[in-house]
């Protein structure tokens, strides 16, 4: 599974996603360069990919969720 999270450095929301994901021991790959954000097509951070598939924040919380369960 590849797991990437693209997100603002000093972002709240995506201090709170990252956070999430460790704490459910769940590795990823950080992105914070604009220019690969804006070319996915992502105009609000945080994101978490999962496989390609793109998950806004409230997303991706449940995804979380879903596997600690």
């Amino acid at each position: 599974m590849d797991l990437t999270v693209l997100y603002s450095t000093g972002c709240p929301q995506c201090n709170v996603l990252k956070e999430k994901l460790k704490a459910a021991n769940i590795d990823y790959i950080e992105v914070t360069d604009k220019d690969t954000i804006i070319a996915k097509g992502i105009t609000k951070v945080p994101v978490l990919e999962v496989d390609g598939i793109q998950m806004a924040l409230s997303a991706a919380n449940e995804w979380i969720k879903s596997r600690s369960n």
